[in-house]
């Protein structure tokens, strides 16, 4: 069952693959599938790159197959794999879930400490430019159906860690009212000024930086077959191992 907050407080829409071609719309968030699906396994998404581009230019995800960490900066999309190697990702090639944004910086910020800064924005794009000490980060490999949760799969990721490295974090944050639909909290994914590097972020550290702000008012969710939005059960103590690592 949808939240009734999030539908009041984002506007959500869900849409079938022909409904997804309305270009892009400041301000609003556009997304395949959503992270509870995920979560069971359904890692075959009927989206292009070439579709998802439509909608924005930077964000996060992966590809079918859980094949690797999406990053999306500068309307380019990145795939980042289970040796942190990153490396362009085909037009052609499909996504299980993503989330894009045709970033508007509404707050520039001289700063990397991300929680007082974003603390008065619910749902937000974000963007942190900067030069890390550290970033540890993690991507998955491969997988083959028949095709197991995500807990399990995440249990056999590759941690890596990049030191002194100017990059950037992009990513969202959604409320817990946002349950089953996104990734409650901070999702961010790392790719370095290079592209040479990148992965999930699973923490960071930072003494320098521009942080930009993208508040979000509606999100759009691409539904692909099978898919039913408030569908799902999300264990969120599970979801946080798996996002943070643990």
């Amino acid at each position: 069952m949808l939240d009734e907050r999030l539908v009041a407080n984002l506007h959500v829409h869900a849409l079938s693959r022909s409904e997804a071609h309305g270009g892009r719309e400041p301000h609003v968030l556009f997304q395949a599938s959503t992270i509870a699906a995920l979560l069971e396994g359904a890692y075959e998404g009927d989206l292009t790159f070439s579709e998802l581009a439509e909608h924005g230019d930077l964000g996060l995800g992966t590809l079918n197959g859980l094949d690797g960490e999406m990053i999306a900066l500068d309307g380019r999309f990145y795939r980042a794999g289970v040796d942190g190697r990153v490396s362009e990702v085909s037009t052609a090639a499909r996504t299980p879930f993503a989330v894009v944004v045709p970033f508007e910086a509404a707050v520039e910020v001289e700063t990397a400490e991300l929680d007082a800064a974003l603390a008065g924005f619910p749902v937000c794009a974000l963007r942190l430019d900067a030069r890390f000490e550290w970033v540890r980060a993690r991507s998955v490999p491969l997988q083959q159906p028949p095709y197991r949760p995500l807990a399990e799969v995440a249990a056999e990721q590759s941690e890596f860690e990049f030191r002194d490295v100017r990059g950037s974090l992009v990513g969202f944050q959604f409320p817990d009212y946002a349950s089953g639909v996104e990734v409650v909290g901070r999702h961010l994914h790392f790719i370095s000024d290079d592209r040479t590097r990148g992965g999930h972020v699973l923490g960071f550290s930072a003494r320098e930086g521009l942080l930009q702000i993208d508040p979000a008012h509606d999100l759009h969710v691409e539904l692909p077959p099978g898919v039913q939005l408030g569908e799902g059960h999300v264990d969120e103590a599970e979801l946080a191992r798996i996002e943070g690592g643990r």
